[in-house]
């Protein structure tokens, strides 16, 4: 146990330690100079201002289009439901960075009006469709779950259905949507790739990139001052996951474990024009704009307009057989969401197993270490990482800065907890009866694993794993500090791109990453059905 925690100290707590030390450095000794000195200066609070209204303005869009999604797929009789929701997942799958470039191009194709996306109107829109699926997520499953008869209740004793849903739907739906809510705030504030992409070339500044600015700029004191604004920027972060934790504390849910997915509400004559109108949302939010990024990847030259006389596959021939970055950066990412996935796995499937079988404050301790990484916005990690390895020991350094191997250290430290949270849901579900009787059968501990635990642990392990694997393959937050020279990831080799005014490169990459993305899924959706069939035979 004390090798266990020096280890989770180490790597998960260490950094978060050495990031607030670094803060209060000041010409070697400890003090509060930074916080004033950044504190005084009237760019850093309009920065909070831009910061506030963004992830503010962000969160209501998500709450608004989520809520909506949720209660139109829960209670209505819409038709064709499980394709909707495929494409009401679709912003939060696919990176928010390529969703902001495939949108770039979508307005430019626009025949009516301009919107300005370079703004923070602009910026805002594209935080709120990308995390809305999370308040989706969150509420549909609640609305789901809730006893139709308690609607019935209030419908028979008098009230109409207005006051069935503001009575009874809205009170026990709210843990559902503040928590759906939380964590989309917690994503705007922690998303660098749409701030990045839009707001450094408007010269419009949030948290996570003047972080980003302060550290690639080397002035002087660069990272202390990159080290207090993080502070800051976890300070928000934690008072809303507090925040979060009493609202859902104090509000009552009353549910069953049965999901309900018969419709409890007819449109009946509305039904088609509200399918038309909904898909019609749907498509612009998910499919549309990707449309437009295809056609600017398919011309040389970015502005021309697609014909069969400008229609080209040169980006994709240049970037896949002449510009060998391309391919190492899918390598890079792969073998580190691989590496990732395989340490999560393992570790994090122990430290499940502990938490829930021996359930003790030590192992409870673990869990809330483990989840400081995961609920820091990536930036914060990624700085943390910085000041904890370029030289962990004064005059000692190991060399990992720079190299491959601190990408590896922070995706593991930042994503354990989704394997943790997957493992402990597969473990949940096995009683331990059968562990009690493998003891007594005599079973040593590798075959009780291996005969008993493992195949039924295993689906929900796999689930936690395909997860790591899929964020961890197109994360920009955390590499956008970490990365070096040779060791470019799929996100930060886009975002180059993009920065540099390669428009036609940048949408070319991201089609391919979308097709490599949608192989890659279906690789592992058909390892599921083959556990899945072991397990029925």
């Amino acid at each position: 146990m004390t090798v266990t925690a020096i280890v989770i100290f180490i790597f998960f707590f260490l950094p978060v330690l050495r990031l607030v030390w670094q803060s209060f450095q000041y010409n070697g000794q400890l003090s509060v100079a930074h916080y004033a000195k950044i504190l005084s200066e009237a760019f850093t609070w309009n920065m909070l201002v831009n910061t506030m209204w963004i992830v503010i303005g962000s969160t209501a869009l998500s709450l608004l289009l989520g809520v909506f999604f949720a209660w139109l797929m829960a209670y209505t009789d819409f038709r064709g439901k499980k394709w909707i929701n495929i494409f009401i997942l679709l912003p939060f799958i696919i990176p928010s960075y390529i969703v902001t470039i495939a949108w770039t191009q979508f307005v430019k194709d626009i025949p009516f009006g301009t919107f300005n996306l370079y703004s923070l109107g602009g910026i805002t829109f594209l935080l709120g469709i990308s995390h809305f699926p999370l308040v989706y997520l969150f509420t549909v499953n609640v609305l789901k779950r809730i006893p139709r008869e308690l609607e019935w209740a209030v419908l028979a004793s008098g009230g109409g259905k207005w006051k069935a849903f503001s009575v009874v739907t809205v009170p026990l739906a709210l843990p559902g949507i503040i928590g759906g809510g939380m964590i989309a705030f917690l994503s705007n504030l922690d998303n660098f790739g749409i701030p990045a992409f839009l707001g450094i070339p408007a010269n419009i500044t949030v948290l996570s990139t003047a972080i980003f600015q302060e550290v690639i700029g080397f002035g002087e004191n660069a990272f202390a001052r990159a080290a207090t604004l993080s502070v800051l920027l976890a300070f928000i972060a934690l008072i809303v996951t507090g925040l979060q934790w009493l609202l859902l504390k104090k509000s009552k849910a009353t549910e069953t474990s049965y999901v309900d997915e018969k419709p409890r509400i007819f449109l009946g004559k509305w039904r088609l024009s509200t399918e038309i109108v909904v898909w019609s949302i749907v498509l612009l939010f998910s499919v549309m704009p990707l449309f437009s990024m295809v056609k600017t990847s398919l011309v040389k030259t970015y502005g021309l307009p697609l014909s069969w006389e400008t229609l080209t596959l040169f980006n994709f021939n240049f970037l896949l057989y002449d510009y060998n970055k391309v391919g190492n950066a899918l390598q890079t990412s792969t073998l580190l969401a691989l590496g990732t996935a395989i340490i999560c796995t393992i570790v994090g499937t122990a430290i499940a197993y502990i938490r829930i079988r021996q359930a003790t404050m030590f192992s409870k301790l673990i869990e809330m270490i483990i989840a400081i990484p995961y609920t820091l916005p990536g930036i914060v990690l990624a700085l943390a990482m910085i000041l904890a390895w370029m030289e962990p020991i004064p005059g000692w350094n190991p060399g990992l800065y720079g190299s491959i191997w601190i990408l590896l250290i922070a995706y593991v430290t930042r994503f354990m907890l989704l394997q943790v949270r997957g493992s402990s849901t597969a473990i949940l579900q096995v009683s331990v009866d059968l562990e009690e009787a493998a003891h007594i059968a005599g079973a040593s501990q590798f075959v009780k694993w291996r005969t008993i635990l493992l195949p039924l642990f295993l689906p929900g392990i796999i689930s936690g794993t395909i997860l790591v694997i899929l964020t961890t393959l197109t994360e920009l937050t955390v590499s956008s500090l970490l990365w070096s020279s040779g060791a470019e990831t799929i996100g930060v080799l886009i975002y180059n791109f993009e920065q540099a005014g390669y428009t036609t490169y940048s949408t070319a990459f991201s089609v391919i990453v979308l097709l490599y993305m949608a192989g890659l899924a279906g690789i592992l959706y058909s390892i599921i059905l083959i556990i899945r069939r072991k397990e029925q035979l």
